[in-house]
């Protein structure tokens, strides 16, 4: 059933690209962006979010992909930047990203109380929004957002049906699937006529995706901690430019407690106080990953070393999912599994993979630092090699679907050292363009999922054989796994 499934969407995309090069492309080459042509043959996502959209039907899916691409060349989507956006546009706050809903889609927030209805600057504030939109959609590839309307103190001035018309169809024909819901907030009654008329150009299907709320349905689709004081909210966020608004990712606990800046480095002393607290058991300098794949050839001491550790180990989720990326391929593929407190599995691992030549510099960052210990966040892993990162959740704290992980990771030269200092100035001084980034969501569950697999206690003993030969067998009995030789 599954193969069929998958058989079948890829006829389809494979349809879909073959029609529209023969049918667009070559009557209105002039018309799209080369770039986005050539993503279009590349990205199997991309071309199933118009298909999906479009409930498949190729005809409407072929219309769609015309009218956005050229959109997307007519606004300039795949050059937009900061740069190409007015400055004070940016420091007003009326457009920005910020914080997650209670499914842990993106909250995108649009405050109305800050835009007036100007035709000279409408543009301008298309592009504002197009930039965010596209910025994202790299990140995320297929997440979708929540937008926030924040109809708060909005006066006659603010109402723009035009705008308004323009982020619909952003989500309906240039950003297919990106929709989650729409949250409109404190809607004054003014503009009840209004919003029948968006309720026509979303279509019947999407109007379900209306949400109207008031400061106490408002928290029905997002948790207070994402919620401005004036919406009922505890969030002290302010916006502010510059920056561009990113503060989601932060450096996360080590288990000797939180980093307080980017460039510190931890002492000899808090390493050897950590060691005897943690399963560390090397030099700070080497910051080596709790759990290692071992090579055949190492030695017999090693191997010893490292089963004193994994003797140590506790209710670890061994992920099998894979994202395929440049520099790293990474386990699991999008989401963190965390068992329930219930379950005492709280642990859990991300696995790395360097799939280059050369060594590659990884940091793990969240969007929640104080509510988790993460066990190596700054470090390098050698080519070919794996590194396993132990995350467990802080203080008491739970996990939410809210949070968020970012791995970052990029080449060094062969000459790098991978010592603290080497790693804190490697990361000062390589170009944005060359770091790979991934993003892992969280999900607490109350037993063990299929993608997930429960080491038992004293169970992975790697002493007399390497990982690759490991077996991960399923119980039948309980809910846990045992690891056994094949």
């Amino acid at each position: 059933m599954a193969e069929n499934h998958a058989q079948n969407k890829a006829k389809l995309i494979s349809e879909t690209r073959r029609r529209f090069e023969a049918e667009y492309v070559t009557d209105k080459s002039d018309k799209y962006d080369a770039r986005d042509v050539e993503r279009l043959q590349q990205d199997d996502n991309w071309v199933e979010s118009y298909l999906s959209w479009r409930h498949n039907i190729i005809d409407e899916t072929l219309k769609m992909l015309d009218e956005s691409f050229q959109w997307r060349k007519e606004i300039s989507v795949n050059d937009l930047n900061e740069s190409s956006i007015p400055r004070w546009l940016l420091e007003i706050g009326v457009i920005y990203l910020h914080g997650y809903d209670k499914e842990g889609n993106k909250l995108f927030w649009i405050r109305v109380k800050y835009h007036v209805k100007d035709q000279k600057t409408i543009l301008d504030k298309k592009k504002l929004i197009a930039f965010w939109l596209e910025r994202y959609a790299k990140r995320e590839n297929g997440k979708p957002v929540t937008v926030m309307f924040d109809l708060s103190e909005t006066g006659i001035n603010s109402i723009d049906m035009d705008f308004v018309r323009f982020i619909i169809n952003c989500f309906k024909v240039y950003y297919p699937k990106y929709l989650s819901k729409i949250v409109i907030f404190d809607m004054p009654w003014l503009m009840n006529a209004a919003f029948k008329i968006v309720k026509t150009w979303l279509g019947p299907e999407a109007v379900s995706l209306l949400k109207f709320t008031s400061k106490n349905e408002v928290q029905d689709y997002v948790s207070v901690e994402y919620l401005p004081p004036h919406m009922g909210g505890t969030d002290p966020f302010k916006y502010s430019y510059p920056p561009l608004v990113d503060d989601d990712f932060q450096t996360p606990l080590c288990e000797n407690g939180p980093i307080t800046s980017e460039d510190e480095t931890s002492s000899k002393e808090d390493i050897e106080s950590d060691g005897k607290e943690t399963l560390e058991t090397i030099s700070n300098e080497e910051q080596t990953p709790l759990l290692k794949k071992i090579n055949p050839t190492e030695s017999t001491s090693k191997a010893e070393e490292n089963e004193k550790v994994d003797s140590k180990m506790k209710a670890f989720k061994k992920p099998l999912s894979v994202f395929k990326g440049p520099l790293l391929h990474i386990s699991p593929a999008e989401e963190l599994y965390f068992g329930s407190t219930e379950s005492g599995e709280k642990k859990t691992l991300i696995v790395l993979t360097n799939v280059t030549k050369n060594i590659v510099a990884f940091k793990v960052r969240t969007t929640a630092p104080e509510k988790y210990r993460v066990k190596p966040s700054n470090s390098s892993c050698d080519p070919g090699a794996s590194v396993d990162i132990v995350v467990s959740p802080h203080g008491g704290f739970t996990v939410s679907a809210q949070d968020r992980f970012l791995i970052m990771a990029a080449e060094m030269e062969q000459s790098s050292g991978t010592g603290p200092a080497e790693l804190t100035q490697f990361w000062k001084e390589v170009p944005r363009n060359k770091v790979m980034e991934h993003r892992l969501r969280c999900h607490t569950v109350e037993s063990s999922k299929p993608n997930t697999l429960t080491l038992k206690d004293n169970a992975f003993n790697m002493s007399d054989k390497t990982s690759e030969d490991i077996c991960l067998q399923f119980a039948t009995s309980s809910c846990e796994m045992d690891c056994s030789p094949p």
